[in-house]
């Protein structure tokens, strides 16, 4: 007999290779160190918190369906009109909105190599196709995005700065690529860890957004903000966009608790500059102490940094992070970008810092011993 009928997902479903984030336990009897996730070792604002414990007393009640809060200060701190600000449960599920509104079979979305595997997900569940170009030293290469365009290209992904490398474009090649793009492709300036750039030829995108028909760039409050939990992203982007994507979002997608939180946290200019403060001494310290044992280290803008190891027996990443992780100390595997031989390193308080640092030393000097 036949097996009973059943539903079947549609072509290509079953062969998403789902996101599988950082791991984040230790084997007991070990104090953990998560750094594995770009999450801020500085908490979330005094403020946030206050703001999400008073949402509380109101957990019967539906969210507003707009976010008008949360878009009227995110409006405020950039001199932006609400109305071009869309709000989601992180900037991840306004990626895939942003993909399910202008891509569907036969479309082609584009992205560099190294860029952030949400955006694969994305153009496989909207039933397009992904296409990948190069990179060049771990950076994306404007030229090689451009000669992947064609005419079934319906949206480029750029996350600038890149996770996992660190690396950015700087704005004036942003410019270039945006300047050669149909006008009828959209570019997604994706721009996570944008506030953490100390580089003058940087720019997030907020002036190609304004300027423009086809940019948009999404933010989140998951890094420097120290919301992770709470699961908040917002972009901004051209009227006609914004109104595309508001179509298809849940009416209810950012609880209530996210919205009053994120509204408290984004006006926080002390807790923000505390956190900018803290990975502008380490993210350097960190990388010269590495870089002093002889590994390389990708050079990073953002709040982690990309540790590159031997293939030689004995040295690669793989025995690497389970001798970190037997100290209890959790980085990232970076195998399913196409980096076996990394590990991904978040700036993480001082002590778990300093942690790494000893036992990196000792992973080295021991296997140069052997």
């Amino acid at each position: 007999m036949s097996a009973a009928p059943r539903p079947v997902p549609r072509p290509g479903v079953l062969d998403i290779e789902a996101y599988v984030p950082g791991k984040s336990a230790a084997p007991a009897g070990v104090k953990l160190h998560k750094l594995s996730s770009n999450e801020t070792p500085l908490g979330a604002s005094p403020a946030a918190i206050a703001a999400m414990r008073a949402a509380a007393d109101g957990l019967e009640l539906y969210p507003d369906g707009n976010a008008t809060a949360l878009r009227e200060a995110i409006a405020r701190k950039y001199g932006l009109d609400p109305a071009r600000i869309v709000c989601g449960a992180g900037s991840d599920e306004l990626l895939s909105l942003l993909t399910y509104a202008y891509m569907g079979p036969g479309d082609e979305g584009l992205y560099s190599q190294y860029g952030f595997l949400v955006y694969r997900i994305a153009i496989l569940a909207a039933g397009g196709t992904p296409v990948v170009a190069p990179e060049r030293d771990h950076r994306t290469d404007v030229d090689a995005l451009l000669a992947a365009v064609t005419p079934r290209t319906r949206i480029v992904y750029l996350a600038n700065p890149n996770n996992p490398t660190g690396t950015y474009l700087p704005f004036d090649e942003v410019r270039r690529l945006h300047a050669g793009l149909p006008k009828d492709v959209l570019l997604i300036l994706d721009a996570a860890y944008a506030e953490y750039v100390r580089r003058n030829d940087y720019a997030a995108g907020l002036e190609l957004v304004l300027e423009s028909e086809n940019v948009v760039m999404t933010r989140t409050f998951s890094k420097v903000y120290g919301l992770a939990a709470l699961r908040i992203g917002w972009m901004v982007a051209p009227e006609a966009v914004a109104d595309a994507v508001n179509r298809i979002r849940g009416p209810f997608n950012v609880g209530a608790a996210a919205i009053s939180a994120g509204a408290a946290a984004i006006a926080d200019d002390a807790h923000l500059t505390a956190a900018l403060a803290h990975n502008d001494e380490w993210l350097p310290k960190v990388t010269k102490a590495v870089e002093a044992l002889g590994l390389t280290v990708t050079p990073s803008v953002g709040n982690f940094v990309l540790i590159h190891f031997p293939e030689a027996p004995g040295r690669t990443a793989a025995e690497a992070d389970a001798f970190l992780t037997a100290r209890g100390l959790i980085l990232r595997r970076v195998g399913a970008y196409g980096l076996p031989n990394a590990l991904r390193m978040t700036i993480g308080p001082a002590e778990a810092n300093e942690a790494v640092i000893a036992a990196l030393t000792d992973f080295v000097r021991e296997r140069a011993d052997a």
